[in-house]
């Protein structure tokens, strides 16, 4: 038998390539050998001396743009952090009973948050009160989570006298603000929970003829503290005509008593025109005529959100029958996050200018009430120590005047003497 000599080493230039099963082989030749330190195997003393070669990893494309910096990434990263952290939205939902808020609701959130609500009957409504309900529902969507809190007003123009109906949702939108700037000036602030009012859906019923007077007394109180959001509720009530007439109407109550409600930003001029196109449908759509469904139902062969009446059915989500899909696309898709941006940086700020104002004011006042007080109190003292400081100085004018008796005496005294022995000089040279 002839003896072959070795097969030829590797060259450098060409590595093998290790797939799974090779890159496992020679881990578990690698961690035997270090087990069993007595093994005389060749296979793993070559596995020793000759480390294994892995192929070069490819060049990313922007590693051969030398002008690549790497901050291109940052919206990735924004995101990532962001979704793992999650989104909270707090909506408020204002308006008296019977105008679909709560169908509304789980309308657009496709749940059920009033599963064991109870409706008042009449004696309980004449001593109706507003008070505040939070309902909180957590929604994942595509691996993004959403924490929803529901702030309802039960009660809100049900009683009969409705003058200090607007006070408890002015006091809750207050507290909340006065809440998160607690704990934003605290401590800790790491993990501070935004409860504050993101956007106040007011519904208007469709039956009048414009705004009430009650209605404009809360909008005219809220607006410059949360995002308000006209909602013309039931609107099935009444046909195209009567909407439009509805809408200019509100609109032209609002401009006569200055009250803003809350603005759509400007598109930007990069922005591609079906998108301009769907922000000029949304704007011309305020307030939104909306009908509520929770029931589906079934109308040429497509299932559909609606309602069913005796002459048809009312598809919700239908733009000729009803604002629903526009204002679900505008609260929902498209300007949730200007909601909180514009709550963060304009409403909030203005309450927070405003505490910040008060707390300087108060620091002012309590200076200057303690320079007072220790004015007072040195007054205090001196009137204390008056007595006494008197009789010393009683006594010290005595001794005064005592030392000026005897000065003038001694002066008397001396006069006399040289008196007398200018008369005995005299008397002698006589």
């Amino acid at each position: 038998m002839k003896h072959q000599p070795p097969p030829p080493p590797l060259p450098l230039s060409q590595p093998p390539s290790l797939g799974a099963a090779a890159a496992g082989g020679v881990a578990s030749v690698i961690s035997s050998s270090n087990n069993n330190n007595n093994s005389s195997s060749s296979g793993i003393e070559a596995v020793k001396c000759r480390p294994p070669i892995y192929p070069k990893p490819k060049t990313p494309s922007f590693d051969k743009d030398r002008d690549y910096i790497g901050f291109a990434t940052l919206p990735e990263q924004v995101h990532r952090k962001s979704v793992k952290r999650g989104f909270e939205f707090t909506l408020m939902v204002v308006g008296e009973s019977g105008l679909g808020k709560s169908t509304l609701i789980n309308s657009l959130f496709l749940g059920d948050l009033y599963k064991n609500r109870q409706m008042p009957n009449v004696e309980e409504r004449i001593e109706k009160t507003t008070k505040v309900e939070k309902k909180t529902m957590d929604i994942e969507e595509r691996g993004v989570r959403l924490r929803l809190t529901v702030v309802d007003t039960p009660g809100f123009g049900d009683a009969i006298n409705c003058e200090d109906s607007w006070r408890v949702c002015t006091q809750y939108i207050d507290e909340q603000f006065r809440q998160y700037f607690t704990d934003e000036s605290g401590l800790n602030r790491r993990n501070i929970q935004d409860n504050r009012v993101h956007c106040c859906l007011y519904f208007v019923p469709p039956w009048g003829h414009s705004l009430r007077q009650m209605d404009l007394d809360l909008i005219r109180r809220l607006h410059r503290k949360v995002n308000i959001v006209l909602v013309i509720g039931k609107a099935d009530c009444l046909n195209k005509q009567e909407v439009r007439k509805l809408k200019e109407r509100i609109l032209q109550d609002l401009e006569d008593n200055h009250i803003q409600l809350y603005q759509f930003p400007e598109c930007d001029s990069d922005e591609d025109d079906d998108f301009k196109q769907q922000d000029r449908e949304l704007k011309a759509s305020i307030p939104f005529a909306v009908v509520g469904s929770n029931t589906i139902l079934e109308v040429a062969g497509k299932k559909v959100r609606g309602r069913q009446y005796p002459w048809g059915v009312v598809n919700v989500e239908d733009p000729e029958h009803s604002d629903f899909i526009k204002l679900r696309t505008f609260l929902i898709s498209t300007h949730m996050q200007d909601l909180k941006d514009t709550t963060q940086d304009v409403h909030y700020e203005n309450f927070r200018a405003q505490c910040i104002s008060q707390i300087s004011q108060h620091a002012l006042r309590e200076r200057g009430k303690l320079k007072r007080d220790s004015i007072s109190s040195t007054n205090g003292f001196d009137a204390a120590i008056t007595e006494t400081d008197r009789l010393l100085l009683q006594k010290d004018e005595e001794i005064r005047r005592m030392q000026d008796m005897l000065t003038q005496m001694q002066e008397k005294l001396k006069q006399t003497h040289l008196m007398e022995m200018k008369k005995n000089d005299s008397v002698i040279d006589v």
